[in-house]
């Protein structure tokens, strides 16, 4: 079984392509989403968490959220820390959940932050979605309806293209003058063959 990364900045369109690849019937997981579920479930996680930001960040519910990112956005040794503490987490997550898929020629996963976090090393490639980043930050605007300073502050917490193209296997351009579906149906042909193309 094939390991496929699927990564790109805010607002690239990374998610949407994870959309089509499940629509294709490939098993796609999303580690943003099971972070966050890590993060309300995992009691270990919990009690490492208690172990650096004190007992007031755990409530009877699980971490406050609201406490815990005033902390770690305006503090990067704090990210840092959860990261450590997160990331190794999702990626047993991760390989327990491949292990539930094996009649699937390929699997998908989906992360926002996938080369900063060092888990591009465990898959077989890494497709990165790419945009303008004007066109990314209209684009979550339009979706989240989210001021303009608050969306360059997050797309400066992650790393710029020009940093993660030559990490990446497969680079896609999502600049609205392209068609991403042709691109998409060639992947998920060759991918179920077992090839990885070189982009």
């Amino acid at each position: 079984m094939l390991k496929i990364g699927v990564t790109g900045g805010i607002g690239s369109g990374k998610s949407l392509l994870c959309r089509i690849f499940s629509i294709l019937g490939t098993p796609v997981y999303n580690a943003d989403q099971r972070a966050k579920n890590l993060m309300a479930e995992d009691r270990q996680l919990h009690a490492m968490l208690r172990d650096i930001f004190g007992p007031d960040i755990i409530r009877p519910e699980g971490p406050d959220k609201k406490a815990l990112a005033g902390i770690i956005f305006n503090n990067p040794a704090a990210l840092k820390k959860v990261n450590e503490i997160v990331h190794p987490r999702v990626l047993t997550d991760f390989m327990n959940w491949c292990g539930d898929q094996q009649d699937a020629p390929y699997v998908v996963k989906e992360a926002a932050i996938l080369f900063e976090s060092g888990m591009h090393f465990y898959l077989d490639t890494v497709i990165l979605v790419t945009a303008p980043e004007e066109l990314r930050l209209q684009r979550v605007m339009n979706r989240d309806g989210e001021p303009e300073e608050s969306i360059r502050k997050r797309m400066a917490n992650q790393w710029r293209d020009e940093k993660k193209i030559p990490l990446a296997g497969i680079i896609l351009e999502n600049d609205n003058i392209r068609p991403l579906l042709p691109v998409i149906l060639r992947l998920h042909s060759e991918f179920n063959r077992g090839e990885i193309p070189v982009d």
